[in-house]
């Protein structure tokens, strides 16, 4: 994978289906995702969710190829009448699907025989798009300009990341610690850290409050590209609460 130093490049995921939109099915995908995506230097910076609807899928991914270094979407790309991903694809870049002969030979490799007509559906793909592999089972996704096309079942969404990683000409890659709380609420710490916050404008700090049988308080994650700057905002934030009057504070393991 390639790197563009001290350049953010991001991503955002499309989720295509009914099934999730209805609560039928909990997309976990989103998340490795951005897992996946963080290691490699890209930043996601949105994520939609949209239905088995033709229109909505074309306007969708319009928006984000163009906003975007990079769009993943993930589902409609099955076998039935409601996967239409391929279709939409298509439409958005203006090109015509055709059957992959690469795909058709590996699925008469797999079933044998004659190919119906729900099977021969998973090997459409737009004209100028490249495959990506599938190395769990069935066919693979695709690529067309700055969109990846991969499926929606988790564990083959998955598999399929492997092969769109190498392709991503990413970033630095961002990386952050966490400063532990404990015995102090969002009030307390709200004013030292939007002081921290706005004299580091390039980092992104955040807090997550916690609440349990032991106690309550909140993490607090610092994020940045450049570690002499966040191993310098650690310093300067701890000292801050400090100030501030909180006594349990450390650095933790993120």
């Amino acid at each position: 994978m390639a790197k563009t130093e001290n350049k953010r490049v991001t991503a955002a995921v499309l989720i295509i289906g009914d099934e999730i939109l209805s609560g039928r099915t909990q997309d976990t995908n989103l998340r490795d995702i951005a897992r996946y995506l963080g290691v490699h230097g890209v930043d996601l910076a949105e994520a939609r969710t949209v239905s088995d609807v033709m229109e909505e899928i074309v306007a969708a991914l319009n928006a984000l190829r163009e906003r975007y270094d990079y769009v993943i979407t993930t589902g409609g790309i099955g076998p039935t009448h409601d996967d239409i991903t391929a279709d939409a694809v298509a439409q958005a870049f203006g090109v015509a699907l055709h059957e992959h002969p690469e795909i058709i030979a590996m699925m008469s490799a797999r079933w044998g025989g004659e190919l119906n007509a729900a099977r021969r559906r998973m090997a459409r793909v737009p004209q100028g798009g490249d495959l990506v592999k599938n190395p769990v089972q069935g066919p693979p996704g695709f690529t067309i300009g700055n969109v990846f096309v991969l499926a929606g079942v988790p564990a083959i969404m998955r598999g399929m990341l492997e092969d769109v990683g190498p392709r991503l000409k990413g970033g630095a890659v961002t990386i952050s610690r966490t400063i532990r709380v404990e015995g102090s609420g969002e009030g307390v710490l709200a004013a030292p850290l939007e002081a921290v916050a706005k004299a580091h404008p390039g980092m992104s700090l955040g807090s997550y409050p916690f609440f349990g049988a032991d106690g309550y308080g909140s993490n607090l994650v610092l994020r940045s590209r450049d570690p002499d700057e966040l191993a310098a905002t650690v310093v300067e934030l701890i000292a801050a609460l400090t100030a501030a009057g909180v006594a349990q504070v450390r650095e933790v393991e993120a």
